[in-house]
C-alpha cells in the first residue's frame, strides 16, 4: 500500500476518529475506494494464510497513518471510511487494551442487548481477549461475510460506548474532567457504532461503495 516503511504512529484514544489525511481530497477520494476494493478483493482472493495476518497487522509495522492517508476523509457510510474505522478501532484497542477492556467488560455488564453475543466476545473480557476478538472482527472483513463483520464491529462499539458512559457517571462527582471525557468517548464510539451498522445495511442492499 506504501512504499516506504516507518516506525508506527502510537494514536491515543482521546483522538478516535479524529485523524486528517491528506491534502488533495479529489484524488484521496479515488485512491480510497480503488485501495479499498483491492484490498478486500485481493485479501479474498489470496490462498496464502500468511497474507491474511499481514494485512491485519499492518498498521503494527506501519502505523495507523498510513492508512489514514488514504481512508480517513472517506464518508464514514462508504466501503473505505467502514475499513479505516475498524483498522482506527483496533488500533486503539492494541495500544491500550487494558483501558479498552475495562470500558468492554462494563459495557457487557450494563448494556442488556443482544450486542455481546453478536461479537462473540468471551466474558470476562481481559486485555488478551479484546485484542483477540478485534483481530477476529478484522479477520472477518476480509474472511466469510463482510455484513457480519460490520455487525459486529457496531456491537463492538455500542459495548465500549456503554462502558464508557457507565464509568463517566461513576466519576462524574469524584473527577469531573476524567467524566467528561469518558462521556466524550462514549458518545464517538455510540456514533461509529451507527456509522457501521448503517454500512451493514447498504452492504446487504449492494450500495456499499
Amino acid at each position: 500500500m506504501v512504499e516506504n516503511f516507518h516506525k508506527p504512529t502510537q494514536y491515543s484514544t482521546d483522538k478516535f476518529d479524529t485523524f486528517e489525511g491528506g491534502q488533495d481530497p479529489a484524488q484521496i477520494m479515488r485512491a480510497a475506494h480503488d485501495t479499498a476494493h483491492a484490498l478486500i478483493e485481493g485479501a479474498r482472493n489470496a490462498q496464502d494464510p500468511a497474507v491474511l495476518d499481514r494485512i491485519v497487522a499492518y498498521t503494527d509495522e506501519h502505523g495507523i497513518d498510513a492508512l489514514a492517508e488514504l481512508w480517513s476523509r472517506s464518508s464514514p457510510r462508504s466501503l473505505p471510511g467502514a475499513l479505516w474505522r475498524i483498522y482506527l478501532l483496533r488500533a486503539v484497542i492494541q495500544q491500550d487494551a487494558v483501558g479498552t477492556s475495562l470500558l468492554f467488560q462494563r459495557g457487557i455488564d450494563t448494556l442488556r442487548t443482544i450486542d455481546a453475543a453478536v461479537t462473540g466476545a468471551v466474558n470476562p473480557t481481559g486485555p488478551a481477549e479484546i485484542k483477540d476478538l478485534a483481530d477476529q472482527i478484522l479477520r472477518g472483513v476480509f474472511r466469510g461475510d463482510f455484513g457480519v463483520a460490520l455487525d459486529r464491529a457496531a456491537s463492538f462499539s455500542r459495548i465500549l460506548a456503554s462502558g464508557a458512559g457507565s464509568i463517566a457517571d461513576d466519576q462524574e462527582l469524584l473527577n469531573p474532567e476524567r467524566a467528561s471525557e469518558l462521556t466524550t468517548r462514549a458518545d464517538r464510539y455510540s456514533r461509529t457504532a451507527d456509522e457501521f451498522s448503517t454500512c451493514a445495511k447498504m452492504f446487504r442492499a449492494g450500495t456499499l461503495d
